[in-house]
């Protein structure tokens, strides 16, 4: 059999732009890991300046609240002087958080700590350009949308996490404190997909070729990267939640704990930053399960057919339901729904890796 010239040209082009694509991913993961170390340092740096913000707050409301409810009410009235009794005052709000500052962030107020977190941002800004290329490039290669497999579904995933991260510090978010479990994570994430999940660049199997692959594809990765900030932001919750409690309760926490988590924002802001995101891209991952069923009736004639990947789906939207639903239930706020929302997006990452990998269906693209 013979090869038309043009094919084979266009076969080895394709083989040159994967190569390159696969070259600027790992080169991205080079500056991914010098992003890492200076954010290490950022919070080395950071810890040589000691705030307290969040214990001189609480002892400054407890003084307060001792002070006030030592001192009487007096009602001035034509008929003399009345003494009431002052009611309790209730350090804890109604949402379970704490009326506290929240903390400076990484660095901590110290400026070669600052100076090494902005050094940490801008190689992530590099860092995120080189992997977006190798990104584009890996469509370039096979001439589709990269998210056919495993192998693209997680680069491609990755960049869009970096990109939400840049685009909550462009809107002067106070965010960075995300930096280091960022580039962590992206790194393992990366480096899974370099090993264990790579796939050579190949054309799509039938039942993908539709331009749904860009409409519910494309929202399902922005909805997991936003959701990835949002349990992150829930996680930070906890242990800051955890830290003014004991502060709260006259404890003492260790060194550790108090360089660290003093510099993150208040639970109170932490609380609120992960609720509005999960709040905010609940409505899109409802469209993604629309958008994948009307895919799935255009390739397979149904609507639902009860496979793996629609299920998982399924349970990783009631659980996200629930954790909206608890917030808006007085008995649920707080740490209950903090758990609740890692539970939910430990479905979405079930639902992303394990169903892929371990579970066969019609949806097993993972090419592995």
């Amino acid at each position: 059999m013979v090869i038309p010239a043009a094919t084979a040209l266009a076969t080895a082009n394709n083989e040159h732009l994967a190569q390159i694509s696969n070259t600027l991913i790992y080169s991205s993961m080079a500056v991914y890991t010098l992003a890492f170390f200076a954010y290490i340092a950022e919070w080395l740096f950071g810890s040589r300046s000691r705030v307290a913000r969040t214990a001189a707050a609480l002892t400054a409301k407890q003084d307060g609240a001792a002070n006030a409810q030592s001192a009487p009410v007096v009602v001035k009235s034509a008929g003399g002087a009345a003494v009431l009794e002052r009611p309790q005052v209730v350090v804890r709000s109604a949402n379970g958080s704490r009326d506290v500052p929240d903390g400076p962030g990484a660095h901590g107020g110290d400026v070669q700590g600052d100076l090494y977190g902005r050094i940490g941002v801008s190689l992530t800004v590099l860092a995120f350009l080189v992997e977006l290329s190798g990104v584009v490039a890996r469509a370039a290669s096979v001439e589709r949308a990269p998210w056919g497999n495993m192998y693209e579904f997680n680069i491609t995933f990755s960049t869009v996490v970096v990109g939400v991260y840049l685009a909550l510090l462009a809107l002067r978010k106070n965010v960075r404190w995300i930096g280091l479990l960022l580039t962590a994570t992206v790194l393992l994430g990366l480096g899974l997909a370099v090993t264990v999940l790579y796939t050579a660049s190949d054309q799509l199997v039938p039942a993908l070729h539709s331009y749904w692959l860009y409409i519910h594809v494309s929202t399902a990765i922005f909805c997991g990267a936003a959701l990835y900030v949002g349990a992150v932001g829930t996680l930070a919750y906890l242990f800051k939640d955890s830290y003014e409690s004991k502060l709260a309760g006259g404890g003492k926490p260790g060194s550790f704990a108090t360089s660290v988590l003093e510099r993150l924002p208040a639970s109170a802001s932490l609380d609120k930053f992960a609720y509005r995101i999960n709040a905010a891209v609940f409505p899109l991952w409802t469209f993604t399960i629309i958008a994948g069923a009307i895919w799935a009736e255009s390739a397979w004639g149904r609507y639902w057919g009860w496979d793996p990947k629609e299920v998982w789906s399924f349970i990783t939207w009631v659980a996200y339901a629930c954790y909206l639903h608890a917030r808006a239930t007085a008995g649920w706020k707080g740490r209950k729904a903090a758990y609740l929302a890692l539970i939910a997006f430990a479905c979405y990452l079930f639902n992303y890796y394990g169903v892929n990998i371990f579970v066969t269906g019609l949806h097993s693209y993972a090419g592995v």
